[in-house]
């Protein structure tokens, strides 16, 4: 029975849910808006209104929260990255710490007076060629 089991599983296993949602997020943080099916889409709503809630909160127990779930890698620079970082050219740096930047720096702030809902989902009038499967845009809202 699934008492109080209120998670689809997707058919999908445990890691592999866990890796597409944290690929979702970064997704989803990165370009405020994907393409994705109504399940799906209303899982991961769940993980990226908590993930604002983290955001909101601006410490680094949230911070390193945040990096958790999202499967941050922080790989070492080189020194002449590190040099250029410390300058302030970010290029050298690879896209999930950019991500940690937009959430903490943009996304938080966007909803400060949010008491929450931070997104929506929109299901798209055409289905999917393949499997015809319906479609849907979540997007993180204006304010």
């Amino acid at each position: 029975m699934r008492h109080a089991n209120s998670r689809a599983k997707l058919s999908k296993t445990s890691s592999h849910r866990r890796c597409m949602f944290a690929n979702m997020l970064k997704s989803l943080v990165d370009a405020e808006q994907i393409v994705t099916t109504v399940p799906k889409a209303k899982e991961l709503k769940r993980f990226a209104d908590q993930l604002i809630t983290l955001a909101k909160k601006n410490t680094l127990a949230s911070r390193r929260q945040a990096i958790g779930w999202l499967m941050v890698r922080y790989n070492s620079l080189t020194p002449k990255e590190a040099r250029d970082a410390k300058n302030g050219d970010k290029s050298s740096y690879n896209n999930d710490r950019k991500v940690i930047e937009k959430l903490f720096g943009v996304l938080g702030p966007r909803f400060e007076k949010r008491a929450g809902g931070y997104t929506r989902i929109m299901r798209l009038a055409e289905r999917r060629a393949g499997d015809n499967t319906q479609e849907c845009i979540i997007q993180y809202l204006d304010a």
